[in-house]
């Protein structure tokens, strides 16, 4: 992870474009490849001697991105995330023959956590420093940085880093509790001692380990960590103190006053309120069901936020996705689809739907939102770029991650020093030599834009806490896209008094967007043939914009060589084309299109299709 990671509300703009050799024809996304890829990005950030069945050649780390540095909080938040995942859609990953993969790399975090942990009121929170390490580039097999330990304890306290492990202690020992109950209470015990600890002595851990502060700062505090421990706590441990601690301290810790809009490794509201709202579904809030009822409240919030209902929305793209900062955006994507996912199916056991200010929601919405979000992810966007690593053909080639973009140890031993590496390996223009499968990188900008630059370290950089939550949701889509029941046996609690309430006056109907014109027949100019398409559409700000694909087809025996293209009715951006003066030509790095073969642009605007004609050609 590269310098401060905080929201940043600016906006800036990358004009590149994009080419894509046909067939580009989607016919809907492996979602099973797509998870499998997902958890092999974990193998590839492990960190220590790596096991015989290590498969991945790459010898990276257990680190937070593409760095070299353990970072505690947002490795913790990770493996709650993964285990979450686990326990709400193992029988999915399982028939897909990725449970156990998935299990092994929580079992991969909780092993260092428990050696992190040596005493109850002692954790050591971080590996390294992010200063030293980020002024050198290279492998860790090659590290000549720092790599001191960093602690918290009773005179040192962190509350926020101690109560995000103890959660993901708890979580996993849900995940190990059949098939390993002796690991599984080894991790309850951590659990509890951890959560004490962060209870007892309070404090934020940035505090403590302040060399932390520049990359994970804890902004939120750390009311959102003891109230999300307490729920993972409760979960794990069916101990009525941890629902007590819940309902007696959500008001105090702000679990029931903050209406979130935002869920990650720093703020965590979110996720405890719908552990509560969970609870309270199924009839579990008992004498606290007042304040549970606040929690699902500020769930509903969120729900409604994401979806663009409520009264303060998140931000989105003109592309449709969800928009919360310039820097690793896709973070916050994928941990709010997870919270859509899993609410869509706790929601769908009660029969119930969230009202928002601007409408009712029900269940299928949430879900289907939740797999728009993949769906962009995964190519579904007017790039049609693909932000896993190694998912599709167009997918990021110049990652920002010291070991994907150096040269494996097992091909070349020879040393890479602190700065040769930045020489050599962090400065070439060249596809990354080690393809880091699986990784989802920060991803585009406010405007759908991304530029595949190692130096982009907003956008190309892969963090464990984008994958994390994103495993969970594949394993789910991967088994149908349909709602079912994640909470029986469901105990209602008893009905409320209804009140007569006077008919509300009709409400208009709402008028229906525009549809756009249907395309005419693909033009034939001689031996060259256009087609367009349009790929998709979503509503911003009002408008109704859509994406349209447009493949240009040489059907000649010969080679292409020069091309114009006049397009007249343009009224957005487009990609895959080079402006000169009045018309347009190949990309930059094509110069001619070989008989027989195709490339693509697209185009996005909120009309009907541009116009386009070949102006002049040139065949060889």
């Amino acid at each position: 992870m590269e310098k401060l990671q905080k929201p940043i509300f600016m906006a800036f703009l990358f004009l590149h474009v994009l080419i894509l050799c046909v067939p580009l024809v989607s016919a809907g996304h492996d979602y099973g490849q797509a998870l499998s890829n997902s958890i092999l990005f974990f193998e590839a950030q492990r960190s220590g001697n790596l096991p015989e069945n290590q498969r991945v050649n790459l010898v990276g780390g257990y680190h937070d991105a593409g760095d070299n540095v353990k970072f505690g909080l947002p490795m913790a938040f990770t493996v709650t995330m993964m285990a979450w995942s686990i326990i709400e859609y193992g029988k999915q990953m399982a028939s897909s023959g990725e449970l156990g993969h998935a299990m092994e790399a929580v079992k991969w975090g909780t092993d260092y956590f428990i050696k992190a942990h040596p005493e109850p009121n002692v954790f050591y929170g971080e590996v390294g420093d992010g200063i030293t390490d980020h002024y050198c580039w290279q492998r860790p097999e090659d590290m000549t940085t720092d790599r001191r330990a960093y602690r918290i304890d009773t005179s040192k306290p962190g509350s926020d880093l101690a109560g995000e492990t103890a959660a993901a202690m708890a979580a996993a020992s849900i995940v190990f509790r059949h098939s390993d109950p002796s690991y599984s209470n080894e991790l309850i015990t951590h659990a509890k001692q951890l959560f004490d600890f962060a209870d007892k002595y309070r404090g934020k851990y940035d505090s403590s380990i302040s060399v932390a502060r520049k990359y994970y700062q804890s902004y939120s505090g750390y009311g959102d960590e003891l109230l999300w421990a307490a729920a993972w706590m409760y979960q794990a441990t069916n101990d009525q103190y941890y629902l007590n601690y819940l309902g007696n301290n959500a008001d105090s810790l702000g679990g029931s006053g903050w209406s979130m809009t935002e869920f990650g490794w720093d703020v965590k509201y979110a996720g405890a309120q719908v552990l509560a709202a969970k609870f309270l579904m199924q009839g579990k809030a008992k004498e606290h069901w007042q304040v549970f009822e606040k929690l699902q409240q500020k769930a509903d919030y969120f729900m409604c936020a994401c979806l663009g209902k409520g009264s303060r929305n998140v931000q989105r793209t003109p592309g449709g996705l969800l928009f919360r900062q310039r820097w690793n955006n896709l973070q916050f994507v994928t941990s709010s689809s997870f919270l859509l996912t899993v609410y869509s199916d706790y929601l769908t056991s009660t029969g119930k739907s969230v009202q928002c200010a601007s409408g009712t929601a029900a269940p299928s919405e949430l879900l289907s939102f939740a797999k728009s979000q993949v769906d962009y992810i995964l190519g579904d966007n007017p790039r049609a770029t693909s932000y896993m690593v190694g998912y599709g053909s167009n997918y990021p080639r110049q990652v920002h991650h010291r070991a994907s973009s150096i040269v494996s140890f097992k091909v070349d031993k020879s040393f890479v020093s602190c700065r040769g590496g930045y020489a050599t390996w962090f400065s070439r223009k060249g596809s990354d030599p080690n393809v880091l499968t699986g990784a989802i990188v920060g991803g585009p900008d406010a405007y759908d834009n991304f530029a595949d630059e190692r130096d982009n370290y907003e956008q190309t950089e892969p963090a464990t806490y984008n994958n994390a939550p994103l495993i969970g949701i594949l394993a789910r889509l991967n088994s149908g896209h349909s709602g079912y029941n994640q909470l029986l046996p469901v105990v209602l609690p008893a009905p409320k008094l209804v009140v007569n309430k006077p008919t509300p006056a009709p409400q208009p109907k709402p008028t229906p967007s525009p549809q756009p014109k249907p395309i005419p027949a693909p033009a034939t100019y001689s031996q060259i043939t256009i087609t367009q398409k349009a790929t998709s559409s979503w509503n911003y700000n009002g408008k109704t914009y859509y994406r349209y694909s447009t493949v240009v087809t040489n059907n000649s025996g010969k080679t292409l060589k020069e091309l114009k293209l006049y397009i007249s009715e343009l009224y957005g951006p487009v990609w895959g084309l080079t402006k000169s003066d009045n018309s347009y030509t190949y990309p930059s790095w094509l110069n001619s299109l070989p008989a027989g073969q195709s490339f693509e642009f697209v185009y996005i605007h909120s009309a009907s299709p541009a116009k386009v004609s070949v102006s002049k050609y040139t065949l060889a």
